[in-house]
């Protein structure tokens, strides 16, 4: 059987890749076109997205795509946003989520609307990155862009424009804006009115699967256009009790539900329902993830060590886990910087033993993001009532085995692994869905599970990593109720 070409391009925070992913009836194969680095810039202060860049380098790998390809999707990070004016022109670059806005806009929320009321409306968790934010901070430093937009757009949907000249949102984007009523399947234009924000610049919203227009004669389809959508897509399951985490620069950690769940518990610990593929939504929560290792990588290279992220890996093996407690997820580490001193502050701050070499700073990093792992987990599962009997990690993070060790040690589950690919994979398959090529969610995750290779790492010393969680526990509380006296 001829194999049916479809173009995936696949956008994450640290790099991008041009995908060409191929279906003769009984398998998938891969051929990636091209890859480019994603590099944010800085100018007058504020770190912003070089859109027109990450534009030419997908031109570039489109270029590459063989000529009889089907389709062409897009898949980016979530949460951030374009202004175009009334002629469609950018008016200016995207503001990136770590840029300082987003601290001022978290910080602005409650002033127009009850958080409590905000998620009641949306069912997003409240986190600096969330797009809303950048919003409020436009709003209210009294810029003139929104005076001079006509169009907002996703990054994704920024790119679906300019191949398709489509000004529309898909599904799994608009979710991560804060402002999207799954009740209603609309934007919610009572939040839009009490903060501002001009219902002229909200465009229609389309499921994953829509055929939105086309590039060069090649359809365009918006996939789950948000990237960890599209990869929970590529989970290779064939139970529905499972759990996932996407892993790369965040790890969202999460469950695949029917419906959202929007009460007091769900509010309170702070996750999150986001749009998935077949009126799916992904019941999760986001952790900082590998974003620490990388940046005590650039910090320890600018020092004159020049470490590998695999000889990263072997110095966390060879320290004691249990030594240095931190939380991942404590605002600290947010903004780019000294990683390193800011777990050594951390772990001081918290009355934790302060890690004395590097390999120590890993060895907290890693034992802090399995033990959140499982944190987070224990809450999804008691929240939203589904039994889980083992974990995928997909993503980058997926070939690192140290961290998928310790997270089957930590959570006594055992951790499948793989693919690495997941998010193209997945884009991919939303295509070949749309097409006629695949069958159902469940029929293409079924192909996966013959044809991908994955990992298995079973539970190893649970009774250790049990004895030390209470303490871990204990750590997350007393961190907390430090950011809340803060407050």
């Amino acid at each position: 059987m001829a194999s049916a070409h479809v173009a995936a391009i696949d956008l994450g925070a640290s790099s991008g890749r041009v995908i060409q992913v191929g279906f003769d009836g009984s398998r998938l194969d891969m051929r990636e076109l091209h890859r480019f680095s994603n590099i944010p810039v800085t100018a007058n202060g504020t770190l912003y997205w070089d859109v027109l860049r990450l534009w030419h380098e997908i031109q570039a790998g489109l270029r590459a795509r063989d000529k009889d390809a089907r389709s062409i999707g897009v898949d980016t990070w979530g949460v951030d946003f374009a202004l175009l004016d009334r002629k469609g022109a950018l008016l200016s670059n995207p503001v990136h989520y770590r840029d300082s806005s987003s601290e001022d806009g978290f910080a602005r929320l409650s002033d127009y609307v009850p958080r409590r009321e905000i998620f009641e409306r949306t069912g997003i968790q409240f986190m600096p990155t969330n797009g809303i934010n950048r919003m409020v901070s436009l709003i209210a430093s009294g810029s003139a862009l929104f005076e001079a937009a006509d169009t907002m757009l996703t990054i994704a949907d920024l790119f679906n424009y300019w191949l398709s000249g489509s000004k529309t949102c898909e599904f799994t984007m608009a979710t991560t804006w804060q402002l999207y009523n799954p009740r209603t399947g609309t934007w919610d234009a009572a939040l839009a009115k009490a903060f501002g924000i001009p219902e002229r610049i909200l465009t229609p919203i389309v499921p994953p699967g829509t055929r939105i227009g086309e590039y060069d004669g090649t359809p365009v389809i918006a996939p789950a256009c948000h990237d960890t959508g599209s990869a929970v897509v590529a989970v290779p399951t064939t139970t529905a009790n499972f759990a996932y985490i996407s892993s790369g620069t965040w790890s969202l950690l999460g469950l695949e539900l029917d419906q959202p769940i929007i009460n007091d518990a769900v509010y309170n610990a702070n996750l999150t329902n986001e749009g998935g593929v077949g009126g799916k939504f992904r019941f999760l929560k986001n952790i900082m993830g590998l974003w620490l290792v990388q940046q005590c990588r650039e910090t320890w290279q600018a020092q004159g060590r020049p470490y590998s992220f695999d000889e990263l890996v072997e110095m966390a093996a060879s320290a004691d886990p249990f030594r240095s407690f931190i939380d991942p997820d404590d605002i600290t580490f947010f903004p780019p910087g000294d990683m390193p001193a800011r777990v050594r502050e951390h772990c001081a701050s918290l009355g934790e033993p302060t890690p004395d070499t590097d390999a120590q700073v890993m060895a907290a990093i890693y034992a802090g993001l399995a033990y959140k792992y499982r944190y987070a987990l224990e809450n999804l599962i008691k929240v939203g009532g589904q039994q889980v009997d083992h974990l995928h990690i997909i993503g980058g993070g997926s070939q690192n085995s140290l961290l998928c060790q310790m997270t089957a040690n930590a959570i006594n589950r055992p951790v499948y692994a793989g693919p690495v690919e997941a998010t193209a994979l997945g884009n991919a398959i939303v295509q070949l869905m749309a097409l006629g090529e695949l069958g159902g969610l469940s029929d293409a995750r079924h192909l996966l599970a013959r044809s991908m290779i994955t990992h298995v790492y079973e539970p190893q010393q649970a009774g250790t990593w049990d004895a030390h969680y209470p303490r871990f526990v204990a750590l997350l509380e007393t961190a907390a109720a430090r950011q809340e006296a803060a407050r």
